[in-house]
């Protein structure tokens, strides 16, 4: 009997303690699994923003049109030189910088790619030194800020920004310098013909490759190598990434390096556009970087950014400057259009994080 009686306690706790236990686990797997949705969902803000915006614009202009393969082909076209500085801009905000210089950098390029063409009629040649003026207008800021131990990149770009914009008017003699290598032209504005849609000529840019493909080297670097973690760090907390012995001035070089690669890119991009270098064709274009980033979500206080939610920026202004011309807006307007877009979207973005903190913190409980 002592036995049979103890045997009864010993099996209940088992079971009771099996039981709910299960239970509970199943239950909080199935509360969480919403609350990971809906992060997901906010972390996509930017797409949404660029789809509604689609949907507006198409039930706002003759749909036909704006919907048209050859349409989709422009904006793609001219948002591709803006894609590209954005996701050079990104780099720089990601470590709580900011790249001025950026604008006039594609200046400088329209008009070195198009007059080293003229008198070398050198396509490698133009594109090499063009790409090369790039990387080091990018190590200069990054060397100011670093080395020349400035409070701010703010100083540092903004003096290049000048630098180079009285450059590009030196070299180009103040006037648009015509012609520019075929490559240059093929990549800027060709049309790839083997995608059918809009003729025999095409309707899918070569410089929307020009973006995948810088895109893709932007990616593998914040996503799959060290140096983006270094990169995230250095904007999350400056002082930690000092602490734990992080290469931190050279990671600040690099994203202005970049930076300035990007610059060169975009503006060869321009010049295939038209056929042509102008030493105007950058001004203000370091804003319309900036308001790409954080259009996607980007945040001045670093360590936030995805290289999928700058084009995204890029696009929703493309796509914003492309609609109201269909729509025959003056462009006047349509810089107020495009500050009301970016107001939008900061406000939205601290919405999203004040609803993500909330749900991180409801999903921790349940967790």
């Amino acid at each position: 009997m002592p036995e049979g009686l103890s045997t009864p306690p010993a099996v209940e706790p088992v079971a009771s303690a099996t039981g709910p236990s299960s239970v509970n686990a199943s239950s909080d797997k199935d509360e969480s699994t919403p609350i990971k949705l809906a992060l997901l969902a906010l972390k996509g803000g930017p797409l949404f923003m660029l789809l509604f915006m689609v949907i507006f614009l198409w039930f706002g202009t003759d749909h036909h049109l704006f919907w048209s393969f050859g349409n989709i082909g422009n904006v793609l076209e001219q948002s591709a030189g803006v894609c590209v500085i954005a996701m050079g801009q990104l780099l720089v905000i990601l470590t709580r910088g900011i790249d001025l210089s950026i604008g006039s950098n594609v200046s400088l390029a329209c008009v070195v790619c198009t007059v080293v063409f003229k008198h070398s009629h050198s396509p490698l040649l133009s594109i090499g030194v063009t790409l090369l003026i790039g990387l080091l207008l990018g190590l200069i800021n990054g060397l100011l800020l670093v080395k020349g131990r400035l409070p701010h990149p703010f100083i540092a770009t903004l003096a290049t920004l000048s630098i180079a914009a009285g450059a590009a008017l030196i070299i180009a003699h103040g006037s648009t310098q015509l012609g520019a290598p075929w490559i240059v032209d093929k990549l800027g504005g060709g049309r790839i013909s083997q995608i059918p849609g809009h003729g025999p000529v095409g309707w899918f840019p070569f410089a929307a490759v020009v973006v995948i493909v810088f895109a893709i080297v932007c990616w593998v670097i914040l996503r799959k190598l060290v140096w983006g973690r270094w990169i995230y760090a250095v904007g999350g907390s400056p002082e930690a990434a000092v602490r734990t012995g992080l290469p931190v001035n050279k990671v600040l070089i690099s994203v202005y390096v970049m930076s300035g690669l990007s610059g060169a890119i975009g503006g060869m991009l321009f010049v295939g556009t038209a056929n042509a270098g102008s030493p105007f064709t950058g001004v203000g274009m370091e804003l319309n970087a900036i308001a790409a980033v954080i259009i996607g979500g980007g945040s001045f206080l670093g360590g936030r950014g995805r290289v999928i939610n700058a084009l995204t920026g890029a696009l929703i202004i493309g796509v914003l400057h492309n609609g109201l011309n269909l729509v025959g807006v003056n462009p006047n307007w349509q810089q107020i259009a495009t500050g009301i877009v970016i107001v939008l979207a900061v406000e939205l973005d601290v919405i999203r994080a004040y609803v993500e903190n909330r749900f991180r913190n409801l999903q921790a409980r349940i967790t």
